[in-house]
């Protein structure tokens, strides 16, 4: 899968925000307002400059309202950029693009839906500040921190899904699905240059590329709530998700993810 061009400031004063937050979104017209709009207030409250934060919603061939709507609250938004994938390519690929094209040093990927507070970045941003590479969200290491649960049947799912991490791809992680982690770029960029994986058995893989790469990496815990209006369908995509760490481990296997310098 070639790797999507970087984007190039198209002024030669235009200045690099010290934050980019991807926000990956697929038919995301109902949530993502009030999304853009939290974000957009918490680094307000924070005394943040609009200049030092940029936001990269990633289309990912929405059919409903999604572009238009981004395009509509650019106006208010400097920092806001919107990112056409042009056809549904899924969320690994639409986070792949994100993080290649942004242009801040540290750079958040978060869900559309917020399930983790944006608030809840300041603990990543302890952990990178501490001389982290990437700084990951968990559910698994404090539950209590967990508003609403999702179904029985979809943790149980979860829990063994994570055992299957472990085993096949090596990885110590409590919850490697969490859709909140940081990460510092250009030391991450390769992570994203090497990825392969477009649906949602990608994070897997980029951790995996991150050990690989010799990348420290840390987890931390973070409130989440569950949303009932996920995409993610437990039966259908744990199989595809299983099915994409076996490709994760072929690809090592035939030297597709060569290491840094080589």
């Amino acid at each position: 899968m070639p790797a999507p061009k970087r984007r190039i400031p198209t002024r030669m004063n235009e200045r690099a925000p010290t934050l980019s937050i991807v926000v990956p979104a697929y038919n995301e017209a109902s949530r993502l307002p009030g999304t853009l709009v939290a974000i957009r207030d918490y680094f307000a409250l924070q005394r943040v400059p609009d200049a030092e934060i940029e936001i990269l919603v990633v289309d990912d061939g929405s059919t409903d309202a999604t572009a238009s709507l981004v395009r509509e609250m650019m106006r208010e938004l400097p920092s806001l950029r919107l990112i056409a994938n042009g056809r549904n390519r899924g969320k690994g690929y639409s986070v792949r693009r994100g993080m290649l094209e942004a242009r801040g040093p540290i750079a958040l990927f978060t869900d559309a839906d917020l399930s983790t507070p944006i608030d809840e970045w300041q603990k990543l941003n302890t952990a990178i500040q501490a001389g982290n590479d990437i700084a990951i969200g968990s559910r698994a290491m404090d539950r209590s921190l967990i508003s609403v649960h999702q179904s029985r049947f979809r943790e149980i799912a979860g829990i063994i899904f994570n055992g299957f991490v472990r085993l096949i791809v090596g990885l110590s992680f409590e919850d490697t699905q969490c859709g909140f982690k940081a990460f510092v770029l250009p030391r991450s960029r390769i992570v994203f240059e090497q990825q392969r994986i477009e649906e949602f058995g990608f994070d897997p893989e980029i951790l995996f590329l991150a050990k690989r790469h010799g990348l420290r990496a840390v987890e931390v815990p973070v409130r989440w709530a569950h949303d009932s209006a996920t995409k993610v369908r437990v039966v259908r995509d744990s199989l595809r998700m299983f099915e994409d760490l076996l490709y994760i481990r072929w690809n090592w296997l035939l030297g597709r993810y060569p290491k840094r310098g080589r």
